[in-house]
């Protein structure tokens, strides 16, 4: 028989099995049980599984359950918004949400600063749809007459949540990592985006006058303290309201410039009496945020230090406008660089303005297009004497001519790179961590890159029909070459790149003690390959200034390459110092690696116990962003750990090594320093490159002295255990944080 066809089975008796069941009614000793237990308190039997006791956690810990209640918080009184403060109040509550905004521009989310304030929280909800709706009282009782102090404080709250809106508008349009660099979650809050500027720019200016007339009733001092900090609000938020129009580049420094006036009159009226309002300020309000995160206590930053953090966030704001006065690529990138860098580093807000103002609707710098950008790179790098950059080829149209054919290759080529080469400008505006993380793909798309280059130069070579130049690199005997400009360009560029994500890494302390010696032999490893292309790429534009200059002595010369001798000219001095930067970076790697190495071999450095690791898995780890890198080409494990050990060296030999390189590079540094501004490609940004140049040659005066004091004390100690001990500060208590130099103590 087909069990399918078998007949169903008879439903259960239901009467039957309701007999059976006892009910019991247990609220009465649940209840009993429970009023036992303190509010928070946690009951666990020994059979609750790990899965149970977190959710426990989660639903009875008021310090992750929003809706647990609060055994000592139950009875507080709620604030009153209406309540009438004296000028010393309103003073402590404006001061204190300058605090917590300051905190938010720090990366704290919304809910642990600005949100925690009740009258912020009263003008919020119900979301206001105009002016009139953003108030903190609402609906006033018959006869209320509101007290000037709290319209006033009205308008300042006002001024603060549109600033906050202004801010985020402008950071979101950037590049930035959310919840890493600035939490811009507004808990299903909105930063008074319905309510027009033009009201707030007028309530705000409303409250100013209402301040004056409060002179003669209050001391002048206090007027005068209530006053600046309503022109600091106007201010600050007139500058966000101008910042969004990134072309405007004029009225952004002129407005950054007043806010940092107003700040300097608020400054001058912190010796008035404030005083502080704590129930003005709730965590309970937390609790009514559209948040999946677990309440957290408010973050209280001191006076003194929000306002130093605002000086901080108005000054960088200032020298980030500067970045406008372009001049060439080589300074875009060094005042970039070294703005990056500062310590501490420029705030979120800063850096997305910074983003902002080079990159704005494909225009670069409010008036540069991205190919006159891109070609003055060209020609400052490898292409001054080119006709692959002259814009005359873009006027042929016969399609077989070969300047029409050139003119199309260079343009697609400029589209592909683009969107790299002014990538790297972005990326430099992220925080540190993340320019080093994301320098590991940008390297990967410039190797691509350069393979792309490497096939349009043969391309173009036909097309030009170039002959070889015959010059001489390193000191071997002239050789006819190609020049391949494209690709030598963008092999510079990747070199660089690669540099610098290893310099981040001593920037950043990634590196273990003992792994320094490794990591610098990798960084001269590069730097070599660096000044040799720089090196080939220069003889060629020297070759071309000598034919050049004996067509002027012969009286050939054409009057249109006026512009081209002044371009080659400036490609000259840029390789000149560019050779001069390899070379530095060339003999302080190979002074620190020795000195390392020495170190190590006299158990002053010695690795800590590591048995789940190797030499050789350590080495595939930090060389992991380079694996699939073509040019320069991957160094095998075993040669990079003999080029590191020496081991057919004398330690004598290398600390003498290591003092020759110390000493030349010394004398490069102290070159450079003397070099004037225009030969520095360093732009409006000479200032700090020469103080970053400066800490090189300090961090080389001390490595010189850390070599010659070890080598005394290998001479001292003959054949013996050398004693002594050494000290490796940490990159932020190096005179450079690229250059970290031990410090050898005899003992």
């Amino acid at each position: 028989m087909d069990p399918h066809d078998a007949p169903p089975l008879p439903a259960p008796d239901m009467a039957r099995r309701q007999a059976a069941v006892v009910s019991i009614d247990v609220t009465d000793k649940i209840t009993k049980a429970a009023s036992a237990l303190s509010p928070g308190q946690i009951v666990k039997d020994g059979f609750f599984t790990l899965f149970e006791s977190v959710g426990a956690l989660e639903i009875m810990d008021p310090k992750m359950d929003s809706a647990c209640s609060d055994p000592h918080g139950e009875h507080q009184e709620v604030y009153d918004v209406r309540q009438e403060l004296l000028p010393d109040e309103v003073l402590g509550i404006m001061d204190q949400l300058l605090c917590y905004e300051m905190a938010w521009h720090l990366g704290y989310p919304l809910s642990q600063t600005l949100f925690t304030s009740v009258y912020v929280e009263e003008i919020l909800m119900p979301t206001p749809k105009t002016i009139e709706d953003a108030d903190f009282i609402r609906k006033s009782p018959p006869g209320y007459l509101r007290p000037p102090l709290l319209q006033i404080l009205r308008a300042y709250c006002i001024g603060v949540l549109k600033t906050c809106g202004q801010v985020v508008q402008r950071v979101q349009t950037e590049s930035y990592y959310e919840e890493e660099d600035f939490v811009s979650n507004t808990y299903h809050r909105t930063l008074l985006d319905n309510v027009e500027t033009d009201a707030v720019v007028a309530c705000m200016l409303d409250a100013r006058k209402l301040t004056e007339g409060l002179r003669g009733s209050l001391p002048d001092d206090v007027v005068e303290a209530l006053e600046a900090r309503l022109q600091l609000r106007s201010s600050f938020l007139e500058a966000t309201i101008v910042s969004q129009d990134a072309t405007d580049a004029a009225g952004i420094k002129a407005a950054w410039a007043g806010a940092n006036s107003a700040l300097l009159r608020l400054n001058a009226t912190l010796g008035v009496a404030t005083t502080s309002v704590p129930a003005s300020f709730d965590a309970r309000i937390q609790q009514k945020l559209a948040s999946t995160m677990p309440p957290r206590p408010i973050v209280n930053l001191s006076r003194e230090e929000a306002l130093g953090h605002l000086e901080r966030l108005f000054q960088d704001n200032l020298k980030a406008v500067e970045v406008v006065d372009y001049s060439d690529p080589e300074s875009l990138l060094t005042f970039v660089a070294m703005m990056q860098s500062k310590k501490p580093q420029p705030l979120v807000y800063t850096r997305c303005l910074l983003q902002g103002i080079i990159f704005n609707d494909m225009v670069i710098l409010t008036n540069k297009s991205m190919r006159q950008v891109m070609d003055d790179d060209f020609s400052m790098v490898s292409m001054s004497y080119s006709t692959l950059i002259d814009r005359a080829n873009d006027e042929i149209e016969a399609p077989h001519d070969p300047r029409f054919l050139i003119a199309q290759h260079m343009e697609q080529f400029r589209q592909r790179t683009a969107p790299v080469y002014f990538e790297v400008l972005r990326v430099l505006c992220l925080n540190r961590c993340r320019v080093r993380r994301t320098l590991v793909h940008l390297i990967r798309e410039w190797d691509g890159l350069h393979g792309d280059a490497e096939q349009l130069d043969q391309v173009l070579r036909e097309l030009t029909q170039e002959e070889p130049t015959v010059i001489s690199v390193s000191g071997n005997p002239p050789t006819p070459m190609d020049a391949l400009p494209l690709s030598s360009w963008a092999c510079l560029h990747k070199l660089r790149l690669m540099s610098w994500l290893i310099q981040l890494g001593f920037e950043l302390d990634v590196y273990q003690k003992d792994e320094l010696a490794g990591m610098y032999w990798y960084l001269n490893y590069l730097s070599k390959q660096r000044f040799q292309l720089l090196e080939r790429t220069k003889g060629f534009v020297d070759a071309h200034a000598r034919r050049s200059a004996a067509a002027t002595a012969a009286g050939a010369r054409d009057p249109r390459t006026l512009d081209v001798d002044r371009r080659v000219s400036t490609s000259l001095s840029f390789l000149s110092f560019s050779l001069l930067d390899a070379a530095v970076v060339w003999d302080l790697t190979d002074a620190l690696t020795a000195l390392y190495t020495a170190l190590r071999r006299l158990k002053l450095v010695t690795p800590p116990p590591r048995p789940y690791s190797t030499d050789a898995l350590r080495y595939e780890l930090r060389t992991r962003p380079f694996a699939t890198v073509g040019i320069p080409e991957p160094v095998p494990f075993d040669v990079f750990e003999e080029g590191v050990a020496q081991r057919g060296v004398e330690t004598l030999e290398l600390l003498a090594a290591a003092a020759n390189a110390a000493a030349t590079a010394r004398r490069s540094l102290e070159s450079m320093v003397k070099l004037e501004k225009d030969y520095t490609f360093s732009g409006l940004a000479y200032d700090a490159w020469l103080d970053r140049t400066k800490g090189t040659l300090r961090a080389c005066i001390a490595l010189g002295l850390a070599i010659t004091t070890l080598r005394k004390m290998v001479e001292v100690a003959g054949e013996g255990e050398v004693k002594g001990k050494v000290e490796i500060p940490d990159s932020e208590k190096s005179y450079h944080p690229w250059w970290i130099v031990p410090r050898v103590i005899p003992g």
